[in-house]
């Protein structure tokens, strides 16, 4: 069974996936995503709370008529 702390990891990793897969979604060039991923990987929590505030967020989607 997991753990309070087991769940609050496993969380902060869903979190941080979701922000890698935004970045490198996003319109942002490619050194400034490789920066954002290596802060958010070698950063998690604190990566991910800097990248939410601050950083590239993904493309838009285009709607089709």
């Amino acid at each position: 069974m997991l753990e309070i702390g087991g769940i609050g990891g496993f969380i902060v990793l869903v979190l941080d996936i979701w922000a890698l897969v935004s970045i490198v979604g996003s319109n942002a060039t490619t050194g400034s995503k490789v920066l954002w991923c290596l802060l958010v990987i070698l950063l998690p929590l604190i990566g991910f709370l800097i990248w939410l505030v601050a950083g590239p967020r993904s493309a838009p989607s285009v709607s089709r008529r």
